[in-house]
């Protein structure tokens, strides 16, 4: 079978596209939860989250400088204490300022008309694109390369790399933590009561503002993360990478049915697969318009998304 891939190009090429192609649509997916967990909650579309992402890529990097760890030549328990830092810090910083644009921005605002929600979202991001060009610049700055590329499947005409391996083994494990969290713990109880009714939530006894709170945290976190593995893997951040990520992530989000946890991985991945066959085989400036024609075209048919159910609006 290794051999039939090994002298097979048009296979072993489009194997190659549809590995990294679910390599970013993971990473687009973490982005995209933290979209749809908020939005499931408090129907608020937190257009803030690309550039979250950003900063938290931002800390990450200070971080690793901060060590001295620049390359993958600094030693091995050095750089595992780095990047685990890295995956502890840069959530906690991420799910803080969440939280804190949440209790001093959104909730106040919370029985406002949407629309006056949106634009304090819109704000926000602004706010946070210019603390990233005041912190690092206007040019965008090399990432520590502190993970090997070397092929982990060598033989077979494909490559999947440590820094593939990276990305897939710590966001399947964060979502399957986040899928498990929120079917099967008093929280996520708690955050699908919310979701559902938050005023009959509050007269059954659950503090809708601390379930919110949590909620943003979470989502926070989940960028937090992101972050590091973006970094790690790309290799290069700057200040506008949250507006094309979190357009990105946001896609995803309406394309698997937003407010829909599954939904938001599944359309991750669809658009990381989409994104890069596209580049392959269309070039790269048709890669975008195949990636919104698709979006139109499902939400033609399924207005609610790949994932998502049918519900009465609230009111």
């Amino acid at each position: 079978m290794f051999e039939l891939l090994a002298i097979h190009p048009a296979a072993s090429e489009f194997g190659q596209f549809l590995i990294l192609g679910l390599v970013l649509g993971s990473l687009y997916a973490l982005i995209a939860i933290g979209y749809t967990m908020v939005y499931g909650i408090i129907e608020l579309i937190n257009f803030a989250h690309g550039d979250l992402f950003m900063l938290g890529s931002f800390l990450a990097l200070g971080i690793a400088s901060g060590l001295g760890v620049l390359t993958a030549e600094a030693g091995v328990a050095w750089i595992v204490l780095t990047i685990g830092l890295m995956l502890v810090a840069t959530p906690l910083f991420c799910a803080t300022l969440n939280v804190t644009i949440d209790r001093f921005i959104y909730r106040p605002l919370r029985k406002s008309p949407k629309l006056t929600v949106i634009v304090s979202a819109i704000g926000v991001s602004f706010i946070f694109m210019n603390i990233g060009l005041f912190w690092r610049g206007a040019t965008p700055v090399k990432f520590p390369d502190l993970i090997a590329d070397t092929n982990l499947i060598d033989g077979t005409g494909l490559r999947f790399t440590w820094k593939d391996a990276m990305v897939v083994g710590i966001t399947v494990p964060t979502m399957i933590g986040l899928t498990v969290l929120v079917k099967f713990t008093t929280l996520g109880k708690a955050m699908r009561a919310t979701a559902q009714n938050p005023h009959a939530a509050q007269l059954m006894g659950i503090h809708v503002n601390r379930v919110i709170a949590a909620t943003f945290a979470i989502g926070g976190a989940l960028a937090g993360i992101a972050s590091v593995v973006y970094g790690l893997y790309i290799k290069s951040v700057d200040y506008q990478m949250g507006f094309q990520n979190g357009l990105y992530a946001f896609t995803a989000a309406v394309l698997g049915g937003v407010g829909n946890i599954p939904g938001a991985v599944l359309g991750g991945l669809v658009i990381g697969v989409v994104g890069e066959l596209g580049k392959a085989y269309l070039g790269a400036k048709w890669s975008e318009a195949l990636i919104f024609g698709i979006l139109i075209i499902i939400l033609l048919f399924r207005p609610t998304g790949l994932l998502g159910a049918r519900t009465r609006e609230k009111v």
